[in-house]
């Protein structure tokens, strides 16, 4: 594994932000790490990048303990912020030489590897413009560029596609699954749409615990439920449907229900007996499997 994540804990006075925080992340991959706000994605992704320091636990990035040595581990990491930081007076070539620089490149090797990720991250057209004069879209690119430039085998991307029209969207996750096939990328998100996009595995936090670490389509297997959508002529009462775990009215009032099950077929074969007790006239009956939004509602509520 490119980065193992061990019993994390950190507490800010009372108020315990990571409890025993486990996972991993394989190279090739792109991990979503998943979690509401205030979960503790955050403060994770400044614990594995060294700008905090953990209670208790470790970090291992391609087997070296970031505690034992910071400034070498810091050296293998990429880390773009949710607030991508950056100075806005500077040129965007200017920005990234600078930057490079901070990571000991220096010379011709600088100066090749600033034209490499100008070409990677189609910045060409804009390297002499203040960065201040450049879209948010062409901002991330630049933050992206800035996290890249040193070559680290993991990048650490901290809500990457946030206040991005839906063209710059495409665009950014091109790049994400480009920047990929070589290196451990994980994406630090709450945003579902992403994370089905871009994501082959994926870690979900609340409150501070790992409540799943699978890959995406283990999850949606073990976890996602069916959806039967039952509409009547007559008005429907919740307590004709106990046999099932989850049971609520849906978009058209008392008429439509939203049942919940894990078996779809005895799921129908139960609602249609109750039609021919009840002696409803049925209107309409479909199912819909539940996509991660749902999922991730589930385990974090």
């Amino acid at each position: 594994m490119s980065l193992e994540v061990s019993q994390l804990t950190k507490t800010y006075g009372t108020q315990k932000a990571l409890d025993q925080v486990s996972f991993s992340a394989r190279p090739g991959h792109i991990l979503g790490f998943l979690g509401p706000n205030g979960a503790g994605k955050s403060t994770t992704m400044k614990i594995i990048c060294g700008y905090l320091s953990s209670d208790s636990g470790s970090v291992k990035v391609l087997g070296q303990d970031a505690a034992k040595d910071p400034k070498g581990v810091s050296k293998m990491i990429g880390y773009l912020p949710e607030h991508n930081p950056l100075y806005l007076d500077m040129y965007v070539r200017e920005f990234l030489e600078f930057s490079g620089g901070l990571y000991g490149l220096s010379g011709q090797s600088l100066k090749d590897r600033v034209e490499q990720m100008l070409r990677k991250t189609g910045l060409n057209p804009e390297q002499h413009k203040k960065i201040g004069q450049l879209s948010k879209g062409y901002r991330q690119r630049v933050g992206l560029a800035r996290a890249l430039i040193h070559d680290p085998k993991v990048v650490i991307l901290d809500e990457p596609t946030t206040g991005l029209d839906p063209n710059q969207l495409v665009e950014i996750r091109t790049l994400i699954k480009e920047i990929s096939k070589d290196r451990t990328v994980i994406l630090s998100t709450h945003i579902m749409q992403e994370v089905e996009a871009i994501c082959e595995d994926v870690v979900i936090i609340s409150k501070g615990k790992i409540k799943v670490s699978n890959s995406l389509t283990k999850l949606k297997s073990q976890v996602g439920t069916t959806q039967l959508i039952l509409e009547t002529e007559e008005e429907l009462s919740l307590e004709w449907f106990g046999s099932f775990e989850q049971v609520s009215f849906g978009s058209r009032g008392m008429k439509e229900v939203l049942i919940s099950t894990t078996d779809a077929g005895e799921g129908r074969k139960q609602v249609m007996k109750l039609i021919q007790e009840r002696k409803l006239n049925l209107v309409n009956l479909n199912q819909q499997k539940k996509g991660l939004e749902e999922i991730f509602r589930e385990i974090t509520q």
